[in-house]
């Protein structure tokens, strides 16, 4: 069955990358927005009876990034399409995979049953920020894990005197995969969380005095807890090569200014977001148009 890729607007530059590496042109689709902030959606293909991805991260602003991908889903059922895939590969409200307190809302299964009643069969994304959101999914989800190809892009800094920092315990088991690849020490940030932006730094598990950082996390939002891990290490006598490794390079708010304020010598991530164009230190952007192609290949061959 053809294979048809159309393209949102909030990461451009990866849906043709996906679509180059899919070996197929990016499907035409025009969007609009009216005067009044209403988004129209028009898609400009013959996609009756076809196999429909649509890539979309929901980056900031995730609001309407969802909802541009929900429009683009209804205009293609309606167009006749017979199978639409989410390829997501930032999802946003995965930190909200439970609630905390009674008021709560649980914005993960939200965004999910959003994208159900939107008619997707299957979606895909990668490294959600809490394997437990799997668990909100009624439909297929292939879920990616990019470390990998981080790791091996990190490899060159990653000789003898070289150490793999976990900044919380949550991304602990990320960073053994980390250290398992690189054949590198482990180090882990005892962390609390004051506010969605803020944190406070409790302890040090492990030796870095003397030896080069490399922090890993899933993602970097305002950077709190990377410049709160940067920071400790520092004091506890590492030397001011740092590196950071996260999959999702978000940079929001006082992100940049943050993670200015303390050595970091490079930042690698992958590009499933758009990137900022100037940093205060160098950035390798690894790409993810390959490793979403083999998802996308193998699900569709197995449906023929």
């Amino acid at each position: 069955m053809e294979l048809t890729v159309f393209s949102g607007t909030a990461n451009r530059a990866l849906g043709e990358n996906l679509a180059r590496t899919l070996g197929r042109p990016l499907g035409r689709c025009h969007l609009e927005r009216f005067p009044d902030g209403e988004l129209y959606v028009e898609i400009q293909e013959d996609v009756r009876g076809r196999n429909v991805c649509l890539i979309q991260p929901t980056a900031p602003p995730v609001g309407e990034h969802l909802m541009e991908l929900l429009l683009m889903a209804d205009a293609c059922w309606r167009a006749g399409a017979a199978r639409l895939m989410a390829v997501v590969p930032y999802f946003g409200y995965a930190r909200q995979d439970r609630r905390g307190k009674p008021g709560e809302a649980l914005g993960g299964k939200l965004v999910v049953d959003l994208l159900e009643r939107g008619r997707f069969e299957r979606l895909v994304a990668v490294h959600l920020h809490t394997p437990a959101l799997e668990g909100c999914f009624g439909m297929p989800l292939e879920h990616l894990d990019a470390s990998h190809l981080l790791a091996e892009a990190a490899r060159p800094h990653a000789g003898e005197g070289a150490v793999v920092v976990s900044p919380d315990l949550g991304a602990v088991k990320l960073a053994e995969r980390y250290a398992r690849q690189l054949g590198l020490p482990l180090a882990i940030v005892h962390k609390r969380r004051m506010s969605g932006s803020e944190v406070s730094v409790r302890g040090l598990v492990g030796e870095v005095r003397g030896l080069r950082p490399i922090i890993v996390d899933d993602m970097i939002s305002t950077a709190g807890t990377i410049a709160a891990t940067a920071e400790t290490v520092l004091k506890e006598g590492c030397t001011e090569d740092i590196t950071v490794v996260a999959t999702h390079a978000l940079l929001v708010g006082p992100a940049v200014e943050r993670l200015s304020q303390v050595p970091i010598r490079r930042l690698i991530s992958t590009d499933s977001v758009p990137q900022q164009r100037t940093l205060p230190f160098d950035h390798e952007v690894v790409g993810l148009a390959p490793l979403l192609a083999d998802a996308i290949c193998r699900v569709t061959s197995e449906r023929r």
